[in-house]
């Protein structure tokens, strides 16, 4: 009998799927012409699959709505953005890189603010001022000076209801320590891989999806692509929410909000309400991805 499913764990060739309906865990394998087809299951994947032996059956994989390489994984509705404010220090750069590559993969984006407690109170007031940008740019931002405390945690929890969450930041930003706040059992398969890699063998990472506050989060800090390399000139303006709000009132269709007459986004960043950095850092990624098309 064919029943509807998702993927939440992989391992060796086998897929241990959450059934829709009776929410009972069925071990399974991909049928043979999948490998033909050169489809490969991803944890994440929603899919169709015959279970009336002792193992089940994956029948066909359900149109996706986006996947990830890095860490392989696949129909992810929100990503948190672990960024610190201090060790390493903040960068507006890499933060606007971050969520520019996350809208890109039609991903809703998070900011989670760490180590605030490590600046004095006159710079922590700078960065929330930087932070309250980004909430009026559209983003859901938790900034908390005391990053791990229990009010902040439970509503970062509450957004997991009925998503697929994946954590994703600078390294060092405190991704496994704020995995550790949310589930020992995330942070715990963290610290233990980064112990063999510490030791020099090379480990396979296996993604897992697990159960927290009525969602499914992955067990992985986050992906790793941070180049801007699948991202056109034309689609960079659409992925910056703030750009999007006015860009209809701009006097071109397509405008890029560079050099063109009667642009309204360029009106608004004169009167304040589109953070210059924001801005500078469009402009930065813009050159960026026009310098790869010459290269290549």
């Amino acid at each position: 009998m064919e029943r509807i499913g998702r993927i939440i764990k992989s391992i060796s060739g086998f897929y241990d799927v959450i059934d829709d309906e009776s929410e009972e865990l069925i071990r399974t394998r991909a049928r043979g012409n999948f490998r033909k087809r050169k489809i490969k299951p991803l944890v994440g994947d929603k899919v169709s699959y015959d279970a009336t032996g002792d193992l089940g059956y994956i029948l066909e994989i359900l149109p996706r709505e986006n996947s990830l390489v890095r860490p392989p994984i696949a129909n992810i509705d929100q990503a948190i953005v672990v960024t610190s404010a201090a060790e390493p220090n903040f960068s507006s750069n890499l933060l606007d890189k971050i969520l520019v590559n996350i809208e890109h993969n039609s991903i809703e984006p998070v900011v989670y603010l760490t180590k605030s407690d490590l600046l004095t109170t006159e710079k922590y007031q700078e960065l929330q001022k930087i932070m309250q940008g980004y909430r009026e740019a559209g983003y859901q931002v938790f900034d908390d000076q005391e990053a791990y405390n229990d009010d902040q945690l439970d509503r970062l929890e509450k957004t997991f209801a009925d998503k697929v969450t994946v954590f994703t930041g600078q390294s060092g930003a405190g991704k496994s320590t704020l995995l550790n706040h949310i589930d020992k059992e995330l942070g715990l398969a963290t610290a233990e891989i980064s112990q063999v890699l510490n030791r020099g063998k090379h480990t396979t990472r296996q993604v897992s999806l697990f159960n927290i506050a009525d969602g499914l989060v992955a067990d992985t800090p986050g992906f790793s692509s941070i180049d801007l390399m699948d991202i056109t000139p034309e689609e960079l303006p659409t992925l910056f929410p703030e750009f999007l709000e006015y860009s209809g009132e701009c006097q071109f269709r397509g405008c890029r909000h560079v050099n063109e007459p009667n642009c309204k986004v360029k009106e608004e960043l004169a009167e304040g309400k589109i953070m210059h950095s924001r801005y500078d850092d469009y402009l930065y990624f813009l050159n960026e991805i026009n310098s790869y098309k010459k290269r290549y």
